[in-house]
C-alpha cells in the first residue's frame, strides 16, 4: 500500500507538469510507461509464496493500479496501457473481496496453526502438522504448513550448541557405546543425565533416565538443588528406572547405562547398585557431551519448552510440573526421529510393552 502511494504521488507530480486538459485518451498516452514497469517489479516478491504464478501476482498488481487511477482516468485507457482486457479487470473487482475455496481452506489452516503455536510455541512446522493431522484428521503437507508458517509470521524456537573438544575417557568405565545408538528395542541403551532449573524463584534438580529406543523417560526425581550432586536424587531416579524395567517386563534383558563423570555417577556406592541388575556401565570422555549426544540434546529441549509450554504459575508444587512436563514427553510430544509419533505410540504400535 505505501509503495502504491509513493507511486500515486510520483505519478500525480508529473501529470503536473503538462497542461491542464480535459479527461481524454490522446493525454494519457503521453504518459511513460516506465512508471508501471518499475512499480509492477517492485510488487513481484522474490521469496516463494503460495500464489499460483508471478504472473498472476503481476496480474493483480495491474488491477490495484487500474483500481487506484480509475476516479481521474477512463477504464478503458487503463486497461489498454496495462495490456489486460476490462472483463478481467471488472470480474476481479466483483471477487476480489470474496474467497474461494483454496484461500478459505488456508485461512482455516492459519487459524489451527496459531491455535498449536500459542499452546506449543517451541514447535517447528512438522511437529505443528502432526497435532492438527490427530486433533482434527486434516490431512496437509509440511510444505504446505511451512509456507503458511512463513506467511504468518510463526517461527520456533531452537537451541545451537558449540563445538568442544573431548576429553579423556574414564578409568573405571569405558565409552562403550562409542557413538552406535541403534537399538531394536526398550530398555537396551538407557541414558542419564542432571540439569538444574527454577521453579518460582527456587532452583531444583531433576534427574532422568531416557530410553534411547523412543526417547521415552523412565524414572526420573525432581529435589532442591545440590548443583547436581544429590545423592537421594540420583537414587530415586535410579529406582524408578529399574522398578520400570521390571515392571514392564524386561529385568532379564541386558541394559547399557551410559552418562557422564558425574560425582554421583563415578561413585562406588552408586554402581554397587548395579550388581543386582542385568545393566552394563558406560561412561561418556570428561568434558565431551557429544559422546551422549542424545540425553544432551534432549534436556536442551525439554528446558526449552518448560518455560515455553507450561505455565509456571498453573501448578503448586513443582512435583506436579514435572510430571505433567514427562507424561506430555511420553504420551503428547510428536518426534521426528519416531515418525511424528509419540514416545509411548510409538513402542506400542511396534508391538512392545
Amino acid at each position: 500500500f505505501i509503495v502504491c502511494i509513493i507511486f500515486y504521488t510520483s505519478f500525480r507530480m508529473y501529470i503536473l507538469t503538462y497542461k491542464k486538459c480535459r479527461k481524454t485518451d490522446k493525454f494519457f498516452y503521453r504518459i511513460p510507461t516506465f512508471y508501471f514497469t518499475i512499480y509492477i517489479k517492485k510488487r513481484i516478491p522474490n521469496e516463494r509464496r503460495w500464489y499460483i504464478c508471478k504472473i498472476h501476482k503481476v496480474t493483480q498488481a495491474k488491477y490495484e493500479i487500474i483500481e487506484l487511477l480509475s476516479k481521474e482516468y477512463s477504464i478503458k485507457s487503463l486497461c489498454e496501457i496495462m495490456k489486460v482486457s476490462r472483463s478481467g479487470y471488472y470480474k476481479w473487482l466483483k471477487n476480489k473481496d470474496t474467497l474461494n475455496n483454496y484461500e478459505i481452506n488456508r485461512k482455516k489452516l492459519g487459524e489451527l496453526i496459531v491455535d498449536v503455536h500459542k499452546r506449543k510455541p517451541s514447535y517447528g512446522y512438522h511437529r505443528i502438522n502432526k497435532i492438527i493431522r490427530d486433533e482434527t484428521g486434516w490431512y496437509v503437507s509440511s510444505n504446505l504448513v511451512h509456507k503458511v508458517c512463513k506467511i504468518l509470521n510463526i517461527k520456533s524456537k531452537a537451541k545451537h550448541y558449540k563445538y568442544k573438544r573431548p576429553g579423556e575417557e574414564s578409568i573405571k568405565y569405558s565409552n562403550i557405546i562409542n557413538g552406535n545408538w541403534k537399538t531394536s528395542r526398550p530398555f537396551e541403551k538407557v541414558v542419564s543425565d542432571t540439569t538444574t532449573f527454577y521453579f518460582k524463584k527456587r532452583k531444583y534438580d531433576w534427574t532422568f533416565y531416557l530410553d534411547v529406543f523412543n526417547n521415552e523417560i523412565v524414572g526420573y526425581d525432581v529435589r532442591e538443588s545440590m548443583c547436581g550432586n544429590g545423592v537421594l536424587n540420583h537414587r530415586e531416579a535410579l529406582n524408578n528406572m529399574l522398578n520400570n524395567k521390571i515392571k514392564r517386563g524386561y529385568e532379564n534383558l541386558e541394559t547399557i547405562v551410559h552418562t557422564d563423570q558425574g560425582v554421583v555417577y563415578s561413585s562406588v556406592s552408586f554402581n554397587n547398585i548395579f550388581n543386582s541388575y542385568k545393566v552394563t556401565r558406560s561412561m561418556s570422555r570428561a568434558g565431551t557431551p557429544t559422546d551422549n549426544p542424545v540425553i544432551e540434546s534432549k534436556n536442551g529441549w525439554i528446558k526449552k519448552e518448560m518455560y515455553i509450554d507450561f505455565d509456571i504459575n498453573n501448578y503448586n508444587t513443582v512435583q506436579e510440573f514435572i510430571d505433567d512436563i514427562v507424561w506430555d514427553n511420553n504420551n503428547y510430544r510428536p518426534s521426528y526421529a519416531l515418525q511424528y509419533k509419540n514416545p509411548v505410540e510409538y513402542r506400542t504400535q511396534l508391538g512392545f510393552k
